[in-house]
């Protein structure tokens, strides 16, 4: 994933750096080796790295044996030098997440929260105060945020969720005074868009160029990672396929139409198919993830009311992914959120409808549970933080900048 926020264009020494960056990602090679990778000078790569080292970035990994020749030093990307930070808003908590450059989790935190009750700017105080816990004495090189509803990345404004009910939420101003930090050091995004990335760079996706990551949670969303990065479209609100219509019969949803994939797959929807008011599956104290184990238990009791909800759920599921694989045709759809704690009930009806279309999508068309479950938007929105150095390793500097006039 190479997506890394808003950054202004890199002379051509930084554009070298971050190539060099970038390589060492994938584990330590000696001068000969980067140079060959990046298309530079042995005599370049060795001045690059003598600044990368400098800013701290890199470090000595020993010698590479082996041949006739003289061992070659090897260079290895100092993981520890940096960190990302990672920020999530959703209907009932908040979390943040360190992670260093080798994408290692340094610390975490989540607390509970009713956030469409707070409001905007008090919730930004408690994420704010959430961030500051986490990152300790860190400052990290980026921060992105992962928002449920429409937004619009190029201005890191969430211009609607309805879950939070918040309108034009100017998130990274808002952060950027809370914390100190610049506003361009932080981006804002849909979480599907994030759960596409996480799984693309830590989950099921990995090495998959096309994928389709399907949200559930209140809402219903969706990210397609494509050749690497996020597809947004034109005003970037692509993915929205909670709307999808799977039921034209079906229960007014509360966009206007009738019968939405949310209508039927929307947490609350099928929580409400499975029991009856009063029971602990709508207690809202238990959280997402307390009334979606409970749900999951009654499933494997065999209770007849969880059971068909979960029933329906796939089936309807399965309808929705079938109008997004003939459309996009990815090679891996992931059902996430909280889709990916009752997979083994949903993998098998939505593959059936795949298979039952009338372009035959199996077995060109995998459909797997995310193995990140919930954590899948944290995990992209972490990847994409720590992708600004690796865009512009300027951003931290060299102990030479560092000292005092």
């Amino acid at each position: 994933m190479t997506e890394s926020g808003r950054l202004d264009p890199v002379s051509p020494r930084t554009a070298n750096l971050a190539a060099l960056l970038r390589a060492l990602r994938e584990g330590p090679l000696s001068r000969t080796q980067l140079a060959a990778r990046c298309g530079l000078t042995k005599a370049a790569v060795s001045g690059l790295i003598t600044e990368l080292s400098e800013r701290g970035l890199v470090r000595s990994a020993g010698l590479q044996g082996g041949g006739n020749g003289r061992p070659s030093q090897l260079v290895e990307l100092n993981g520890a030098s940096a960190c990302g930070l990672a920020l999530s808003v959703e209907a009932d908590r908040f979390a943040a997440v360190v992670t260093n450059l080798d994408g290692r989790v340094v610390s975490e935190r989540t607390e509970t929260a009713d956030v469409a009750a707070l409001g905007l700017h008090r919730s930004m105080d408690e994420l704010a105060f959430l961030a500051r816990t986490v990152l300790l004495d860190g400052r990290p090189v980026g921060v992105t945020v992962s928002v449920p509803g429409l937004v619009d990345s190029a201005a890191a404004v969430l211009r609607f969720a309805p879950t939070l009910r918040w309108r034009d939420a100017e998130i990274a101003d808002l952060l950027a005074a809370r914390l100190g930090l610049p506003v361009e050091a932080i981006t804002v995004d849909n979480e599907a868009n994030l759960g596409a990335v996480g799984e693309a760079v830590a989950g099921v996706g990995k090495g998959v160029r096309e994928l389709f990551y399907l949200s559930g949670g209140t809402g219903v969303g969706g990210g397609l990672v494509s050749g690497g990065a996020i597809l947004r479209g034109a005003r970037g609100f692509a993915g929205e396929v909670g709307h999808i219509t799977v039921d034209p019969s079906g229960e007014q949803c509360p966009c206007g139409r009738v019968g939405c994939l949310e209508t039927k797959a929307g947490l609350n929807a099928v929580l409400r198919g499975a029991a009856s008011p009063g029971d602990p599956l709508h207690d809202p104290a238990l959280g997402v993830d307390g009334r979606v184990g409970l749900l999951k238990h009654r499933v494997q009791r065999g209770d007849q009311r969880a059971v068909a909800a979960v029933s329906e759920l796939g089936v309807a599921l399965g309808i929705a992914v079938s109008t997004v694989v003939d459309v996009l045709d990815p090679d891996l759809v992931v059902l996430g959120g909280y889709f990916a704690e009752l997979g083994e009930w949903l993998v098998e009806p939505v593959r059936r409808e795949l298979s039952a279309r009338p372009l035959g999508h199996e077995p060109a068309c995998r459909v797997e549970p995310s193995p990140l479950g919930t954590t899948a938007p944290l995990r992209g929105a972490a990847h994409l933080a720590t992708e600004r150095l690796f865009a512009d390793p300027t951003l931290v500097p060299t102990t030479a900048e560092e000292a005092p006039a």
